[in-house]
């Protein structure tokens, strides 16, 4: 294992204090119990966005903390939920008087925090739970995982708070969000947990592993390397199936790196998938390609694909300012 690190132990505190002073203008890093916010507090009476998890997948979450998406994130360890305390404090610290709702990733952790900490809350909340990794059934015996389509929610619902929305509207358009997302990952190699300090996974030299989840755990089967043209074919096809987007239906097409692979690849992956879906008339009305829900030194990529109307597009448009998310 080769790492840029001084030691397991001082790796994440280390990260986030150079996170801090490299975006001091947009967030605060709060050290015992670890969470970020704003730098600028939002507006009395708006609706607090908070989300968090294992560290390793940066610049989720805390990469977009910001105007227009969240008011605080809480990062765990790599891998590792945060703690309740965690929450319930980033939630205190970010409350306005009109509730805190929590973006949640369905990992068993996560939403096993989350709900020690909401039960602890005295503001009124709720949570909106994150299940967009159609690799795995919906009757699946922990539910669908939640993965690149995170981000897509926090930035829609973001943008709602930011409009003044009340907390029912915002877990409202929330789980709508979720219902209308579809992703799907593949991974060329496993990652390297630095505690671990090897591969989490072995994969062979002309293996690729299908529907990989962003925990470095394995995905729902290995398959033999094949082109990028054969891959993206598979990914897309479990959406579209997932989706069934129909002829003039307007997209969102995010293509999200897990860390270690080129943006030369993830442009061509995307071509692939414009094609796909421009060939059953579906119309890219929006796009987002690079890194953003990591999996550490992981190469490989998702797919995700959010259904859009109107609302949902001029939302998404909306002004948003974060470390590693900024339009308008």
């Amino acid at each position: 294992m080769k790492k840029m690190i001084n030691s397991v132990e001082s790796l994440l505190e280390e990260s986030l204090n150079g996170f801090a002073k490299a975006h001091d203008d947009i967030i605060q890093l709060n050290h015992q119990p670890r969470f970020v916010t704003r730098k600028q507090k939002a507006k009395q009476g708006k609706v607090a966005l908070v989300s968090g998890g294992g560290s390793g997948h940066e610049p989720l979450h805390t990469g977009l903390v910001g105007q227009g998406m969240l008011d605080a994130a809480c990062p765990g360890q790599i891998f590792t939920s945060p703690t309740p305390d965690q929450m319930m404090a980033a939630a205190e610290a970010v409350d306005n008087g009109r509730g805190v709702l929590f973006i949640v990733k369905n990992y068993a952790g996560d939403v096993m925090n989350f709900e020690i900490a909401g039960e602890m809350l005295d503001c009124e909340h709720a949570t909106v739970l994150v299940s967009d990794d159609v690799s795995l059934p919906k009757d699946h015996s922990t539910g669908r995982r939640g993965v690149a389509g995170t981000l897509i929610i926090e930035k829609i619902v973001g943008a709602a708070a930011e409009a003044g929305a009340s907390l029912i509207e915002c877990k409202i358009l929330g789980d709508r969000v979720n219902e209308s997302t579809a992703s799907m990952g593949v991974a060329l190699t496993s990652c390297t947990v630095p505690a671990l300090g090897k591969p989490t996974f072995d994969i062979g030299d002309n293996e690729i592993e299908m529907g990989v989840g962003i925990h470095g755990e394995r995905g729902r089967e290995p398959m033999n390397l094949a082109s990028a043209a054969d891959i993206v074919e598979h990914l897309a096809t479990a959406i579209d199936t997932e989706l069934k987007p129909q002829a003039g239906q307007k997209v969102l097409l995010h293509v999200n790196g897990f860390g270690a692979t080129p943006a030369m690849e993830l442009y061509l992956v995307y071509d692939l998938a414009v094609k796909y879906w421009q060939q059953r008339g579906v119309e890219i009305e929006r796009s987002l390609v690079g890194n953003y829900t990591t999996s550490l030194d992981m190469a490989g990529c998702s797919i995700t694909l959010t259904l859009l109307d109107d609302e949902l597009i001029q939302l998404w448009d909306a002004p948003v300012h974060t470390a590693n998310l900024r339009w308008g």
